[in-house]
């Protein structure tokens, strides 16, 4: 018995007006061809991009994601069929997926859904918290949990339950945000009525950690600057703990993904990667002063020869999948605070040195920084 084949093509037998054709999925049985649109218009570089193998420009490698996702959804219709038919095919595969009342199975979602557009850090947030309210629900002899059944009630036992096993108030209040979205995307959706919505104003508020910030004194800075690592290893992670400093406090993932062309000759100019899927209007463009001192540790530490799509520190490659630069960017942070502990115990700082440290150090040190020009 013949079985159905499945592939995503474009379809170049009919171009539009603005030079594209519809990317389709075509189903071959028997001999017999069938396309589907799947809602997307390329052109032929586009599509060029698209058969690579990893892909380095975002849309193309979200739509790659996309493209292979509903194939598998294709091929899984195909498989689960008895006896293949077009039109029996065409039921299943243009059937919209069910709205589902349980709010695991909407956490789970997310999750991947995330995770397919390459979010992972985001992805990883909601996969905490679907373990978390798995757990919780264990705990209640449950395995189901409908939005109708999360009360202000239900919601302070759950923050009572989390107290109770050692977690801390900044963690319950990521996994209830990341909650409240769900319920916020379930009445967007119609699945849910906002009247019975449990978060707000007298009924169940999330809690907020004291957010302290650990930032260093200024003479604390100088012994970090006057301090001659034992290693080159020491010396990599000073420097960049130094980068992140007086640029303006710039996080890891940032300095990791700077390329030469964010270099001008005044200054370093880029989009946050926290903002970078925002609207351009809500994009945060942060522009750093190159003072010597930077200067001196890009020219120090920068890969040679300079090309404007290359990155700067050789931390993660073009060719990094999203999971493989995200394991990179979590490595190079836990190596400069592996390094940078151990130079704050020989200095026997009474703060513990790490990438934190030095982003909330900035604010409360850079003015006089600039006055006293203690980087000499």
């Amino acid at each position: 018995m013949f079985r159905a084949s499945t592939v995503v093509i474009l379809d170049q037998r009919f171009q539009k007006k603005d030079k594209t054709y519809a990317v389709k999925l075509r189903v071959t049985y028997n001999r017999e061809q069938k396309y589907y649109l799947l809602g997307k218009d390329l052109d032929i570089d586009q599509w060029s991009l698209l058969q690579e193998r990893n892909p380095k420009d975002k849309e193309i490698k979200r739509l790659k994601l996309l493209f292979a996702e509903i194939e598998k959804k294709a091929i899984k219709i195909i498989d689960d069929m008895e006896i293949f038919s077009f039109q029996e095919f065409e039921k299943k595969f243009n059937q919209k997926p069910k709205s589902s009342t349980d709010v695991m199975d909407a956490l789970h979602t997310k999750m991947e859904t995330l995770k397919a557009e390459g979010r992972l850090n985001s992805a990883e947030s909601y996969k905490s918290t679907y373990k978390s309210f798995t757990s919780f629900l264990t705990s209640l002899n449950r395995k189901k949990l409908k939005y109708a059944d999360i009360t202000p009630e239900y919601l302070e036992e759950y923050e009572a339950w989390m107290k109770a096993n050692g977690s801390s108030i900044t963690t319950i209040g990521i996994y209830l945000r990341n909650l409240r979205t769900i319920f916020n995307q379930a009445i967007e959706e119609g699945i849910f009525q906002h009247e019975f919505y449990p978060f707000g104003k007298r009924k169940y508020q999330i809690p907020a950690g004291q957010n302290i910030k650990k930032a260093l004194r200024i003479d604390d800075i100088k012994k970090i600057v006057d301090y001659k690592p034992e290693t080159q290893a020491e010396a990599k992670a000073k420097d960049l703990w130094l980068f992140s400093y007086l640029c303006n406090g710039v996080n890891v993932k940032d300095i990791v993904r700077l390329q030469y062309r964010n270099l001008s000759k005044k200054h370093i100019t880029f989009i946050r990667a926290k903002t970078e899927r925002s609207t351009k209007s809500n994009q945060k463009e942060i522009v750093i002063v190159r003072m010597p001192e930077i200067d001196e540790i890009i020219n120090k530490w920068g890969i040679k020869p300079e090309q404007p799509n290359k990155y700067i520190f050789d931390l993660i490659s073009e060719n990094d999948t999203p999971v493989q630069e995200l394991a990179k960017i979590k490595q190079a942070t836990k190596t400069i605070n592996k390094y940078m502990k151990r130079i704050g115990e020989k200095l026997e700082l009474d703060l513990k040195l790490t990438t934190y440290t030095a982003r909330h150090s900035f604010a409360t040190t850079v003015n006089y920084y600039f006055n006293q020009q203690i980087i000499s």
